[in-house]
């Protein structure tokens, strides 16, 4: 009995080590920021919006470099309302998102497999028509170059077909009239999760961002 509660008692503070270790590193990173590009335009408008949990990039549905209704369609939502100005766009553990409607309905194994990389991703596609910036929603003013680079960001995250086009997920569990969800590549994990591809977005356009995080909380200081 002595040996088994010794093996427990050293198996939990390995745990709480690396939890802890694991927190520290996120708060420290995420404090650290990424340098803004300088001496760019400001010719198109952008967004990122986070439910508090989770970070989503917010473009322009059509402009003259890239139009994301021709792979993200109207008639993937249920409403199918095309009249719509944005398209806020997140990536994340497929589990999480189409099993996991409230905290509630987290399974075990949905957790694990997020954690440990061992599931699927996909990306959460919302249409809206207005963006109203608050606390929750910041605006960011970047270049057409600089969109283009996060246009081919985004893109490269979704799982293309045979014939080169998003490859569309057919479920139920959407969130509002107006979303609709798609394969993604990559792995999610416990180092690589949501808000650290938001967070990569914002560096691959040349905004600020956070040297590394797995939460929202370190990208939205940097725009308060």
């Amino acid at each position: 009995m002595k040996t088994l509660f010794k093996r427990f008692v050293y198996t939990l503070i390995v745990f709480v080590s690396i939890v802890l270790t694991y927190l520290g590193s996120a708060y420290i990173l995420s404090r650290i920021a990424t340098d803004k590009e300088i001496n760019t335009t400001n010719d198109i408008t952008i967004y990122i919006s986070t439910n508090g949990v989770h970070t989503d990039i917010v473009v322009p549905i059509k402009n003259e470099d890239y139009d994301w209704s021709k792979e993200v369609l109207f008639s993937h939502t249920k409403l199918q309302d095309t009249n719509m100005n944005y398209l806020a766009m997140g990536w994340g553990d497929k589990g999480f998102y189409l099993e996991t409607p409230t905290w509630s309905d987290l399974k075990f194994s949905v957790a694990f497999n997020a954690t440990f990389g061992l599931g699927s991703t996909a990306i959460h596609a919302t249409f809206y028509k207005n963006m109203q910036e608050n606390e929750t929603c910041k605006k960011i003013t970047i270049s057409s170059d600089q969109y283009k680079r996060l246009i081919k960001y985004i893109v490269d995250s979704f799982q293309k077909n045979a014939t080169d086009h998003f490859i569309h997920i057919k479920t139920k569990a959407n969130y509002s009239h107006m979303d609709a969800f798609y394969e993604a590549n990559g792995k999610y994990s416990a180092f690589k999760t949501c808000n650290t591809w938001a967070n990569n977005a914002l560096k691959a356009c040349g905004q600020k961002a956070c040297l590394w995080t797995p939460f929202d909380t370190g990208i939205f200081l940097k725009y308060e």
